[in-house]
């Protein structure tokens, strides 16, 4: 018969038996067991899953296409690898005279040794639903695939046109893998296998962490960071006391935003003796790639119209720089440029402050 499985028949196992019923997929839910379903892809590409597809092709027919699976028993028996190699016509009987039924495709598996059923083989079967007002689907049978639900309206027959195919069939069908493979899946509910498994969840990658499917790459997200404040010498170190801090970031890819607001307060130190020698430093909340002389800009507020702009230099990987680059909307000359410090542009003191963002590329290491 075209429903072939490996490791099944009492006698008579082909080699091709063999060859065509797949032993790879193992995609594991216990230490001894596999999950079941149906080996994924199509000819062309194109579909998530093409084997076991089932399409109307008469009035009170359809066609079941080739494909492979796996159906796990108990963990003795173990998992079976089962085979279509050509398409299979299924027969579905009249509909009830008042009520509609959902009948259920399944991939079946018999195995004597364990069901005592009389029958070691693979089959398709309709297992046929009970007609009511409001018809579900049968139950699916032990050691069995569910493929597709087929609604069988009231009255239906070959007479009147039979089953309207077109919206009849809904799918069942789940994937399955070999143990490393990407799982490709719609909707699924079932836990990870191991730490670092992954699926595709409906064309987004997911990674199982041991207790959830999580995005992945991980989506990310901003988070807070305080600078540490230093100078060029090293001389009159700074602190910020009680100056109020707003600094976070975000790295995507090798990319990372930045964005800072420091409000300096009555007990800021900027520096005691400083000189414009002792230029500002801040460190960067991620290692830069190299030293950039433009990642974005900051605007320095002494007042309303007191105010410049200046460059945010990363002078090294570890830190950047402020480096004055404009005059100021009163029209006030900047007396002192270059490189922001405790006296440049102004003479800073607590209420002052310094606004900004940046964009660079991060170390890769």
């Amino acid at each position: 018969m075209n429903v072939r499985s490996a490791w099944l028949p009492i006698t008579g196992q082909t080699r091709s038996d063999t060859r065509v019923a797949s032993l790879g997929a193992l995609t594991p839910t216990s230490p001894v067991a596999s999950r079941s379903g149906i080996l994924p892809g199509s000819s062309d590409g194109k579909w998530r899953i093409s084997g076991f597809t089932v399409v109307g092709t008469t009035a009170m027919g359809a066609t079941v296409y080739p494909g492979r699976a796996v159906i796990q028993g108990t963990d003795s028996q173990g998992a079976y690898p089962v085979v279509l190699t050509q398409p299979l016509n299924l027969t579905f009987t009249v509909g009830h005279a008042q009520y509609g039924r959902v009948d259920l495709i399944v991939l079946r598996v018999y195995d004597d040794e364990y069901d005592a059923s009389g029958r070691t083989e693979a089959d398709v079967e309709v297992i046929r639903g009970v007609p009511a007002a409001n018809p579900v689907a049968p139950a699916t049978p032990p050691l069995s695939l569910p493929l597709y639900t087929v609604a069988v309206p009231a009255g239906t027959s070959a007479g009147n046109g039979g089953i309207v195919w077109a919206g009849a069939l809904a799918g069942q069908r789940t994937a399955t893998v070999a143990i490393g493979g990407i799982l490709p899946v719609t909707s699924d509910t079932t836990i990870g296998a191991y730490p670092g498994q992954y699926r595709d969840m409906d064309g987004a990658l997911q990674r199982w962490d041991g207790t959830a499917w999580t995005p992945y790459p991980p989506k990310a997200a901003w988070q807070n960071w305080t600078p540490v404040w230093t100078t060029y010498t090293g001389n009159a170190p700074p602190s910020f006391g009680n100056a109020e801090i707003t600094a976070r970031w975000i790295q995507q890819g090798p990319t990372v935003h930045m964005n800072f607001a420091i409000a300096f307060g009555t007990t800021t130190n900027f520096g005691a003796g400083a000189t414009s020698g002792d230029n500002w430093r801040f460190t960067l909340p991620v290692k830069a790639a190299s030293a950039v002389k433009c990642a974005g800009f900051a605007d320095l507020m002494m007042g309303t119209r007191e105010r410049a702009v200046a460059r945010i230099r990363c002078t090294s990987t570890t830190f950047f720089e402020l480096e004055i680059s404009s005059g100021m909307p009163s029209g006030d000359s900047v007396v002192i440029a270059g490189i922001t410090d405790a006296v440049s542009p102004w003479t800073w003191a607590a209420g002052h402050t310094i606004i900004g963002s940046a964009t660079y590329e991060a170390a890769t290491q």
